[in-house]
């Protein structure tokens, strides 16, 4: 007889499309302070009867409470998935809607070896993936920004190009936290109006500024004393990373580094846990992205012309891969 962690494992799927399903009818805030089916039925644009069905497998795992047929959110429905809370999270949460159609492609993937739904960020449809995709980058990058900012340090960082940048949550952060510095905002078009709302909504206009390009082969133009590439390096293949490490080292100047976060697979590629997981979204996900070790990072950082390659261990998934362009002229 299988094992009940086993037979859970295969059946995981059931409670992430519940939930998904629920998201994308925006059913926790159509519940409100208290709704029947019927009702929330009604806001959601639903069958009665399956929105009744769904409403009820949602108080099975325990996102709703139901009483004399009325249903209420749940404390964590509540705080991070109905609309009203400051601590909302459907944005960001959205994107986890398009991870399910991509993922659902992983046989494929592995027997062809490569992503068979993979779509230009420039070709797809803001509403549906880049909106939500920025808002998930967004909310992860608030939580970490202070972090990363303590231990990258500001001393001496004039010029900042935020390679990827996103929301620009990061040049942001640096930004506040050396008012002599100036950031760059380098990313996509599609991208740039929202990293743009963000650093007008934190007062930053100036200071922060954005630049429309594609990293994997724009120049990023020079004199930078400081480069992030943050979450970028999984999406792109080997030669790819050397490439945009290489337009990196051009765009410093002597003694600028480079800081790279990203997650860092173990030695053998099986640890962390999600370092490994997220290899298999970027096969589903991208033409040639994974993650890698921290033999790969020192490898392409050194043949870039980088010296004092060193890796900053961090709390949470992701860790730091540094490097400094040498003050002396060096050949890449």
């Amino acid at each position: 007889m299988l094992p009940d962690h086993l037979m859970q494992s295969f059946r995981a799927f059931q409670e992430s499309r519940v939930l998904l399903t629920a998201l994308e009818l925006d059913l926790f805030t159509a519940v409100g302070e208290g709704a029947n089916a019927a009702k929330v039925a009604a806001a959601c644009r639903s069958h009665p009867r399956a929105t009744e069905q769904l409403l009820n497998a949602l108080v099975a795992l325990g996102m709703l409470r139901k009483k004399s047929g009325v249903f209420e959110n749940g404390s964590l429905a509540a705080h991070f998935l109905a609309a009203g809370s400051p601590e909302d999270a459907r944005g960001a949460l959205k994107h986890q809607v398009s991870l399910w159609r991509t993922w659902s492609t992983l046989t494929e993937a592995v027997r062809t070896g490569h992503a068979v739904a993979h779509e230009e960020m420039t070709h797809r449809s803001a509403d549906d993936w880049t909106q939500p995709f920025i808002a998930a980058m967004h909310r992860n990058a608030v939580e970490r920004a202070p972090e990363l900012v303590s231990a990258v340090g500001t001393k001496g960082v004039r010029r900042l190009i935020d390679i990827g940048g996103g929301s620009g949550a990061y040049s942001i952060a640096f930004a506040r936290a050396n008012p002599d510095l100036a950031a760059e905002v380098f990313d996509l078009a599609p991208v740039v109006p929202i990293a743009q709302r963000h650093i007008e909504e934190a007062g930053l206009t100036g200071r922060v500024t954005t630049r429309i390009g594609d990293l994997r082969h724009d120049d990023f133009g020079a004199g930078h004393d400081l480069a992030l590439v943050f979450a970028i390096c999984h999406m792109l293949g080997p030669d790819e990373n050397r490439n945009l490490l290489a337009r990196v080292y051009r765009a410093l100047a002597p003694g600028g580094r480079v800081v790279i976060s990203d997650f860092i697979l173990a030695p053998d590629g099986t640890a962390p846990r999600q370092a490994v997981l997220f290899a298999i979204n970027m096969l589903v996900g991208t033409p040639d992205g994974s993650t890698y070790t921290e033999a790969e990072y020192s490898e392409w950082l050194a043949g870039a012309g980088f010296v004092g390659v060193s890796r900053r261990r961090l709390s949470g998934p992701a860790d730091l891969m540094i490097g400094v362009r040498p003050r002396e002229k060096s050949a890449v």
